[in-house]
């Protein structure tokens, strides 16, 4: 090792996460809703999905109760998930 102050590694050494600045303005909490608007999306198919399978085997006759009571608490969490993630986006303001 010498007496200078630099290390003997041929590395850079970076600030930070090693990322450089946001690119086109977004920020790291424009990104996480991105995401959640992403995952939004994605639970909001599959709960259409699954509303389109519930309705087609109640139509059929015999169905399996249990299997579209099943389905129904699927759809039911889903529901749920979908609501709290839009509570994320949405910011508490109170008045």
């Amino acid at each position: 090792m010498t007496n200078s102050n630099k290390p003997d590694t041929p590395f850079t050494l970076i600030d930070g996460d090693g990322s450089s600045a946001p690119q086109k303005g977004l920020t790291p909490a424009a990104d996480n809703d991105d995401a959640l608007l992403m995952k939004i999306a994605q639970l909001e198919q599959e709960h259409r999905d699954l509303d389109h399978a519930i309705n087609i085997l109640e139509e059929r006759m015999p169905y399996e109760r249990l299997t579209l009571q099943r389905m129904k608490k699927r759809k039911l969490a889903l529901k749920d998930s979908i609501v709290s993630l839009k509570d994320r986006l949405t910011p508490d303001i109170i008045a």
